[in-house]
């Protein structure tokens, strides 16, 4: 009988992470919802075993250095391992009105702030993780990213991308890069590194606008994280396929 696989997603109490961790679930993961906020994070867990699925709470602040360590030593203590991460957790950042991010009038605090969560807080996350692993026999990182991360796409005139967003957009773009560098540092292991792009979702991060459900934004992670060996790995995927960097 296989080993049960042992899934962590970020920011998983609600939207995409929410769906990400339930679908895993679905298909047999036992999943550890991370999330930072309490009351969140226990309901998120109850709805996911009301549905049947194996879930359990993982305190988990991205940008915090004793939070994410302490979060590594309880999935050490629950399981001994990890099959995949999910680094979706992510902020937008404030914008002004029609959702925009002018980099001419950009606060430089605010540019801080969502690198630290968005990029440097994958890179805590998954280095911290990158132990429990490396024990999986087809471990799996997924960094949920964005088609606003393109720069192919967002330099073409042609192409309706949404509003300027000098700090959001940019600091996923950042975390694909990432991701990349992750890829050729563990060419000559088994995990497997891709970034996910969702689309537009109604969540609470879109001001509930957007034509996708949540469901349909999960299903690239779901994807991703349940690669066979031998897949792809260092790529940047949409439901229709790669997405020009």
């Amino acid at each position: 009988m296989s080993e049960t696989k042992i899934a962590l997603v970020t920011g998983a109490n609600k939207g995409i992470g929410y769906e990400i961790a339930a679908g895993l679930g679905v298909l047999g993961y036992r999943v550890g919802v991370g999330a930072r906020e309490e009351v969140r994070r226990e309901s998120a867990v109850e709805r996911l075993r009301a549905a049947g699925v194996d879930a359990f709470g993982v305190p988990l602040e991205v940008t915090g250095d004793r939070s994410v360590t302490d979060a590594a030593e309880l999935i050490e203590r629950q399981t001994g391992r990890l099959d995949v991460l999910v680094n979706n957790a992510g902020i937008s950042g404030d914008t002004g009105p029609g959702w925009v991010q002018d980099p001419t009038t950009l606060d430089l605090d605010l540019v801080r702030t969502v690198v630290e969560t968005n990029v440097i807080g994958v890179i805590r996350v998954t280095n911290a993780m990158l132990p429990l692993l490396r024990r999986s026999t087809s471990p799996r990182i997924v960094n949920v990213s964005s088609a606003v991360a393109s720069l192919t796409r967002q330099a073409d005139p042609d192409i309706e991308i949404g509003p300027v967003m000098a700090a959001y957009s940019p600091s996923k773009s950042f975390l694909n890069a990432v991701t990349v560098q992750y890829a050729r540092q563990l060419a000559d292991t088994d995990i497997l590194i891709n970034a996910a792009c969702p689309g537009l979702v109604a969540t609470d991060f879109t001001g509930f606008h957007g034509p996708r459900t949540p469901e349909q934004g999960a299903a690239t992670a779901i994807r991703l994280a349940t690669l066979p060996d031998g897949g792809p790995t260092g790529s940047f995927f949409e439901d229709d396929g790669v997405i020009p960097w």
